[in-house]
């Protein structure tokens, strides 16, 4: 995005001025930099707002309500609204024994983690703010950093049931990010790449392609990563930070106003980031159960590699990007569907159903998954070549080829040989990759 904008929007601009804009200029980056901070900003405070009010809505109905029905129409669609404009009214309030400067940072360290956690995440193919060779460690280890707003906040409140809160959700959390790293590196196992791009692309076609139906380990590990995912994100019917033994809030007792609404869209965008990381790993991310835009039917999608503009090729991206957002939002709703229908857990349940169940079990398919992928190993080389850049085989930065002898005195280099005279450029590299995979030597 950074090269079209130095050479599409700014260079024009430039020339009136007698000067060229480099096409790796610092500016275009920054202009880019700047668009996609936008966009993601929009994402998660606009998200929290369909989100509160929508968990209204769910909530009413499983409770025989209505929900909001006055404010925005019978519907209530600017419930959400007018409750945060009476937020930003209301006094901020700092406790005579607080750590002030800790109290106030602790809501924004939440929200940028939160927030840095989309960084990485595709929405189609070419459409992420960063694309990361690693971006599923990145998701992983940015979303984890959440949980040092929560110790701030229940440390620097003065309170000890604030403290006892963040404790709680800060052992909770912590705990359950072993399970769900496990369920995560399974998919990443499955592609051989770690890159989310990389991952959404290899489950086009029909939505039997999707990771969750490529064997039984796959499609049981997705629902332990749901219930690791609803644990990380402090949705019952795990939010320990809220005890009603206490009748306390948890850690953020002692917040009010804009600040504590800083938790609220903290909450709700790891919720939508989680369920997206989900739709990209299991789901087929952008991908449609249908391949409407894939060379099966129209054939207007961007490929893995193609950069350049095209009308099919941004129409395909901006269907793909309602597909993945709309398997992003049911499992938002899945979330709250739980909330209102399951009781809380003690503190000892949640910790037993992570390392009693949550971890054995994720521990189990990735061993499975392991073994079927080493079952199909044998069954490669008898393959189309199609299937070989698929599933599987595609390694970040590693090229098959054929293992080169060590050259010695006795055994000097020899020189390549060529391709006979009657193979064309486009005849010999496909044989000579087909001879390297076979080969099976890796650089």
């Amino acid at each position: 995005m950074a090269r079209y904008i130095n050479a599409t929007l700014l260079d024009p601009f430039a020339g009136l001025f007698g000067y060229h804009v480099p096409v790796d200029s610092a500016v275009g980056y920054f202009v880019a930099a700047l668009i996609h901070v936008l966009l993601l900003l929009q994402v998660v405070a606009v998200g929290a707002l369909v989100f509160i009010w929508l968990e209204r809505k769910v909530a009413g109905r499983i409770q025989d309500r209505l929900g909001p029905t006055r404010v925005g129409g019978r519907f209530g669609w600017l419930q959400t609204l007018a409750d945060g404009l009476k937020l930003i009214t209301k006094e901020d309030i700092t406790p005579k024994d607080a750590d002030h400067l800790l109290f106030k940072l602790a809501p924004y360290v939440s929200f940028a983690a939160g927030f840095c956690a989309y960084i990485p995440l595709p929405f189609a193919n070419g459409w992420v703010a960063q694309e990361v060779n690693v971006a599923v460690f990145f998701f992983v280890a940015v979303l984890g950093l959440e949980v040092f707003g929560v110790i701030l906040a229940g440390y620097a409140s003065g309170s000890k049931w604030s403290l006892f809160g963040g404790m709680r959700e800060a052992a909770q959390v912590v705990s359950y990010e072993v399970p769900i790293g496990i369920c995560i590196v399974i998919p990443c196992l499955i592609a051989g790449s770690l890159n989310l791009v990389t991952i959404g692309n290899q489950q086009a076609g029909f939505f039997t392609n999707w990771f969750i139906f490529h064997d039984p380990f796959t499609f049981l590990v997705f629902w332990v990563y749901f219930t690791c995912a609803v644990a990380s994100v402090n949705r019952a019917p795990f939010d320990l930070a809220e005890a009603e033994s206490e009748l306390v809030a948890g850690f953020h007792t002692e917040y009010s106003g804009l600040r504590w609404s800083y938790f609220f869209m903290a909450e709700y965008g790891s919720m939508f980031s989680v369920s997206l990381l989900a739709a990209i790993l299991f789901f087929g991310g952008w991908n449609g159960p249908i391949p409407i835009f894939g060379p099966q039917m129209l054939d207007i999608a961007y490929g893995p590699n193609d950069v350049a503009f095209s009308p099919g090729g941004m129409i395909a991206n901006f269907f793909g990007v309602m597909n993945v957002m709309l398997k992003a939002v049911f499992g938002v709703t899945v979330m709250m569907w739980v909330r209102w229908t399951l009781p809380r857990l003690r503190i000892d349940q949640v910790m037993t159903t992570c390392l009693k169940y949550c971890v054995p079990l994720a521990a189990f398919c990735f061993i499975g998954a392991v073994g079927w992928k080493l079952a199909e190993i044998p069954f490669l080389n008898d393959l189309a070549p199609v299937y070989k850049q698929g599933i599987g085989v595609v390694r970040e930065s590693w090229v098959l080829r054929e293992p080169l002898p060590v050259p010695s005195a006795e055994n000097p280099p020899a020189a390549e040989a060529a391709p006979p005279a009657e193979a064309t450029e486009t005849t010999a590299a496909p044989v000579a990759a087909e001879a390297r995979v076979a080969q099976g030597g890796l650089r």
